[in-house]
């Protein structure tokens, strides 16, 4: 897995708030996470957002599940056994 993947799972690792899903959306939640570790999280057309980081731009969608994810994607899934979310990279 690509670096940019394990630095992305480590922004959930420890947040700063935790998910609460009465209270924000996860979509909301990963980017605030994101954000609040120095990542710069930008509006992107085709997904929830995007990444930049030197130059290249990393897109990812936000699931609550890991069924059905379109593989065309990165993606942020909420594992609510580990209570955390994980990174999958698109294929």
């Amino acid at each position: 897995m690509s670096q940019i993947y394990q630095t992305v799972e480590e922004a959930f690792k420890r947040p700063m708030v935790s998910y609460d899903p009465s209270r924000q959306s996860l979509k909301a939640w990963v980017m605030f996470c994101l954000r609040d570790k120095g990542f710069k999280v930008v509006y992107a057309q085709n997904a929830d957002f995007a990444i930049e980081r030197k130059g290249e731009k990393f897109y990812f969608k936000v699931s609550e599940t890991a069924e059905n994810l379109d593989k065309e994607f990165n993606w942020v899934v909420w594992d609510s056994s580990a209570k955390t979310a994980i990174a999958i990279p698109a294929e």
